[in-house]
């Protein structure tokens, strides 16, 4: 009887054939878990992928419509200012008329232009007299003395105008002298 043929012996061997069945089948998940997350990796790198390529189609879609816009956004207000300069081409293009004609057209052309401005929201600022010196709209050319409250317009020597709520040109006004 050699070593082996022990009792102990072979149970020791149908231990190691046991662990070793044992082995081959659960080899054989652990390859298909492998291929599993290999596939995984491969579907969420392919989405990442995807994800990217969107992304900088998306950013390239809105600098070209960004450019686009810089580059027309004066259009509607080159549109609206047409018919102000047909008006002003006429009035040279007719032959002399008379003082009254010529003011009447001056006061339409002046019509025209003030409601372009308005559709496109350039609002006049023309303080009245008495009105707080506001430093965001206005700009003091000069301080008088005059009787009424310090630190409030006395005269308007330039109009300004404010484009939606922001200031294109500030007024030109004389402020009172403190007392």
């Amino acid at each position: 009887m050699n070593a082996n043929d022990t009792p102990a012996a072979e149970a020791a061997s149908g231990a190691d054939a046991a662990s070793a069945v044992q082995k081959e089948p659960s080899a054989q998940p652990a390859s298909s878990a492998q291929a599993d997350l290999e596939a995984r990796h491969a579907e969420l790198s392919d989405a990442y992928l995807r994800a990217k390529a969107e992304i900088e189609n998306t950013r390239r879609r809105a600098d070209e419509e960004v450019g686009k816009a810089r580059k027309f956004a004066i259009e509607s207000f080159a549109e609206t200012l047409l018919p102000v300069k047909d008006s002003l081409e006429a009035a040279i293009a007719t032959p002399a008329a008379s003082p009254e004609q010529i003011l009447e057209g001056v006061h339409a052309t002046l019509r025209q232009l003030t409601a372009a401005l308005e559709r496109n929201k350039v609002v006049e600022v023309n303080p009245p007299a008495g009105t707080r010196f506001d430093p965001h709209q206005h700009q003091a050319i000069s301080v008088v003395p005059a009787a009424q409250e310090p630190n409030t317009v006395v005269a308007v020597l330039q109009k300004g105008y404010l484009i939606a709520d922001r200031v294109l040109r500030p007024a030109l006004v004389t402020v009172s002298a403190p007392a």
